[in-house]
């Protein structure tokens, strides 16, 4: 079953232990894996290894990284050439879900194509994350409408997608959504799942999408372009959201916070103080909690002190990462996906 889902994908994209005590990374490795003229913000780390995107143009393929090939392919939707900024898989299928108007949302089909699942038209609608719990369940959020987030929800595997109405979420600020830099607004782990907003928001459910409330946090939100732009846990309590102002990518103050129980309360972290803006956040694994990457348009940080302070590795520019394993994670962004090897 393991490698059943990359061979899928292979056959469409044909047809169409704990870190040891102390260790701390002093440097990155930076390899270019695979270069377009493409604008790279999901990667999806594939339970065989291999690595799954979709992007711009209607682009998204697979990366075989034991054999060094990529496969490379488009999907349109009448004329339309979507532009993908969400991935996500279970262990069967591989999921896509594009930005703007109609939202688009595909999964591996069984005729050798990428099955539409889900469609939603109208002014305003525009997702941002996606994500799974579990095999059959797994939830996308995209900008406010009527009054609340969009949220969908799979309750099958992902053949089917549902919208929560606003009567069952809370109300949303006016403008309310979430940035759409790197498909990492959306954290799940057990039956919880957090949402980070444009607003400085974190919207929690502790039951997978049937209840929710909203805990505001220290990040800056005053103008459109600032706010979360990234969340991650390492546990169910130990969590992180990153962010900033895209248009004034040197205001480090309050961009980054931290929380211990669960996303309850936060509390701002190097503030004043580097990184500056980033647009992607991750706890490094087997790290317990103590160790993370921050990446964006501004280069890679490190911290080995639960983002108490920080070091610059690299000033190369990225959208968003996913970790291989505690040393190996792949990137990408504008043009390219990479690899990073974290000594």
């Amino acid at each position: 079953m393991r490698n059943y889902l990359a061979i899928l994908m292979l056959s469409i994209l044909g047809a169409c232990s704990e870190m040891e005590e102390g260790r701390t990374f002093n440097t990155v490795k930076i390899e270019n894996i695979y270069t377009d003229s493409l604008s790279f913000r999901a990667i999806q780390i594939m339970d065989g290894g291999n690595i799954a995107f979709a992007a711009n143009k209607g682009a998204f393929g697979l990366l075989d990284l034991g054999f060094s090939k990529v496969r490379v392919n488009t999907q349109k939707y009448d004329s339309i050439l979507p532009e993908f900024r969400a991935v996500a898989q279970n262990s069967t299928d591989f999921f896509m879900l594009s930005i703007g108007n109609p939202a688009l949302l595909y999964k591996t089909g069984g005729k050798g194509n990428m099955e539409l699942v889900y469609r939603e038209g109208g002014e305003g609608v525009f997702y941002d994350a996606m994500t799974f719990w579990n095999e059959q369940e797994g939830i996308a959020v995209g900008d406010s409408l009527d009054g609340c987030l969009s949220i969908i929800i799979t309750r099958d595997g992902g053949n089917t997608w549902k919208k929560i109405p606003c009567s069952s979420l809370p109300k949303s600020e006016t403008g309310e959504g979430a940035f759409v830099a790197s498909n990492t607004n959306i954290k799940t782990l057990g039956t919880k799942a957090w949402i980070a907003t444009t607003h400085g928001n974190v919207y929690i459910t502790y039951d997978k999408g049937f209840t929710w409330e909203v805990i505001k946090t220290p990040i800056t939100s005053e103008k459109p372009t600032q706010g979360i732009f990234s969340i991650d846990f390492y546990d169910e309590n130990t969590g992180i959201v990153f962010g900033g102002d895209y248009t004034d990518p040197k205001n480090n103050k309050g961009n980054k916070a931290v929380t211990m129980d669960g996303g309850r309360t936060w509390k701002l972290i190097a503030n004043g103080k580097l990184p500056n803006y980033r647009s992607c956040v991750q706890f490094v694994p087997n790290s317990m909690g103590k160790s993370l990457i921050a990446i964006g348009f501004e280069g890679v940080a490190y911290s080995f002190d639960s983002g108490e302070t920080w070091k610059q590795l690299s000033n190369e520019s990225f959208y968003t990462l996913r970790f291989m394993n505690d040393s190996i994670a792949y990137a990408a962004g504008k043009d390219r996906i990479a690899k990073l090897i974290f000594r």
